[in-house]
């Protein structure tokens, strides 16, 4: 037993002296290698990566945003702030829905999708693919921000949540409260061709009717020229959309523009056929056939219609701002229009969730986590500020109380260039459809201007009381051929190229296309969305 007590110490000694020896050469070998390179994902804050990493996203792009997004100040200042250096290949809006599907189709897509307008029939299938990441669980730890609005919004987790339970996009978001946010694009009166007129704001169809006619008319400009343009805007339906709630159709918000309720029966009306819809269009047919529609209204392009409007020929126009767009501080938004019915409806405002798939992260991107958190700053205070005002002592300015406002660089521009020309340097915000919650005061764009809020305050009291958000669910293809369908036909009714006589001959062809079906599965889609609605 003597033997055993000497012996085991020095197999103690042994061991301790070779870890001993073990460690001192790991040592040297850390010693020789240099310092231990940090993780590449930091935990929080700025930067997001320890070192700079490329990345490239399909991007939407309007008409009034910069061409070359890698130079946007925004930009620049936020890839040096995070080693997150974003490429933005850009695809206008009109040809954003092709080469969406293209990329989708043939695996050609890039890191993530930016403003791309990605639908929920593209969410729900490419989610469940694998191709759009599942965010569900990453959320509370990479995007407290956007995790905090989920919490705040119980129906926005609602409608983003797939039917398989996964949420796959990051949307665009607009406050519930910020009224002239989501009207979006009032229908704006000239108040001086009003006076000029000795006319009152039109109150009704029939007065809206009486006020074009005399722009036409009675010269309001005064210049003996007869070139002023009753109404115009980029396209007709925008105008549709303005006038339906005069007959108290569109009665759930903007987000279902072919789908309401028909209150006298309790069940869903498909707009596009009934009755009053074709009274909406035999009045637009009749502005149209008398001169009050501007002639090329189904094709004229942003710049001539931002053009005519800086010469202020329109006395009436759908548009988000004459003031911010073309320098033209004379217009007043227009009452809540009653119809023929004494209908009294405004029925022009959006879902606060207004594009579902703003964003997605695809199973191409390295850094899935670090793209997340990219994202949600955008969420968050500081973020809202770079993304919707610029950068400080630049493009803005901030007052000791806290408020924003524009530099003079923006407001008023050496070489008179619109607010939202003056801003293309600077932010890519113009236009719509980014990713992010829009509220006051971050947000200073045109629908926070006073013009705007008060448009929004005169029609509040008539305001569709209960917005569907976009509900989870793909018609498909037809779903595209109805709508697109009932497009065609609006334009043929107004422009006179079918006569009115033809209209049951137009259902019944919508019949014949599947309404019948597209109806029975937007029943089941709104019968999912109350039970979830409901927390069943």
């Amino acid at each position: 037993m003597k033997a055993y007590k000497w012996l085991l110490p020095a197999a103690l000694l042994l061991v301790i002296a070779g870890s001993v020896v073990l460690y001192v050469d790991r040592q040297a070998q850390r010693a020789a290698a240099g310092p231990e390179e940090p993780p590449l994902l930091l935990p929080e804050g700025l930067p997001i990566l320890s070192k700079p990493v490329e990345l490239t996203f399909l991007t939407g792009k309007s008409a009034t945003s910069g061409s070359n997004w890698d130079e946007i100040l925004q930009w620049k200042q936020y890839a040096a702030a995070t080693n997150m250096n974003v490429h933005f290949q850009l695809v206008p809006f009109e040809s954003m829905g092709e080469e969406r599907k293209l990329a989708l189709a043939t695996g050609s897509y890039p890191d993530g999708f930016y403003a791309a307008r990605l639908t929920a029939a593209e969410l729900m299938k490419y989610g469940k693919d694998g191709v759009f990441f599942r965010l569900n669980d990453w959320i509370p730890r990479y995007a407290p921000n956007f995790h905090k609005l989920l919490e705040r919004y119980p129906e926005l987790r609602q409608s983003l949540t797939m039917p398989d339970g996964g949420i796959y996009s990051i949307p665009s978001f607009y406050d519930p409260e910020f009224l002239s946010m989501l009207i979006g694009t009032p229908l704006w009166l000239n108040g001086a061709w009003l006076e000029a007129l000795k006319l009152p704001e039109p109150q009704t169809t029939g007065e809206l009717y009486a006020y074009l006619k005399a722009v036409k008319e009675r010269d309001p400009n005064g210049n003996g020229v007869a070139d002023e343009i009753p109404f115009g805007s980029l396209g007709i339906s925008m105008f549709v959309h303005q006038l339906k709630g005069a007959w108290g159709l569109g009665n759930r918000g903007l987000a279902h523009p072919l789908v309401d309720v028909d209150e006298s029966t309790g069940q869903l009306r498909f707009i596009p056929v009934d009755p009053k819809y074709k009274e909406v269009l035999e009045y637009v047919h009749t502005l149209y056939a008398e001169g009050l529609i501007e002639k090329d209204i189904f094709t004229i392009g942003s710049s001539e219609f931002y053009t005519k409007g800086a010469h202020n020929l329109y006395g009436a126009m759908v548009t988000p701002s004459p003031y911010t767009q073309m320098k033209q501080p004379g217009y007043i938004g227009a009452p809540a229009l009653q119809g023929p019915h004494s209908d009294r409806l405004y029925s022009h405002v959006k879902a606060p969730l207004v594009h579902i798939g703003a964003f997605a992260i695809t199973n191409k991107n390295k850094y899935p986590e670090a793209t997340l958190r990219w994202i949600d700053y955008f969420f968050g205070d500081e973020g809202s500020k770079l993304f919707y005002m610029g950068v400080k002592g630049v493009s803005y300015e901030e007052a000791p109380d806290g408020s924003l406002r524009y530099t003079e660089r923006i407001l008023n521009h050496k070489d008179g260039l619109t607010i939202e020309q003056a801003l293309t340097p600077y932010v890519t915000w113009l236009g719509g459809s980014y990713p992010g919650f829009v509220r006051l005061p971050m947000f200073q764009g045109s629908e926070s201007y006073p013009a705007s809020i008060e448009a929004a305050r005169k029609v509040k009291p008539y305001a569709v009381k209960e917005i569907w958000p976009p509900f989870p669910y793909s018609p498909g293809s037809l779903g595209t051929e109805i709508a697109s369908y009932a497009s065609q036909m609006q334009a043929k009714f107004v422009t006179g190229e079918v006569p009115f006589s033809d209209w049951d001959k137009y259902v019944g062809s919508m019949r014949m296309i599947g309404l019948d079906k597209y109806m029975t599965m937007y029943e089941q889609a709104y019968g999912a969305y109350l039970t979830s609605k409901r927390g069943e």
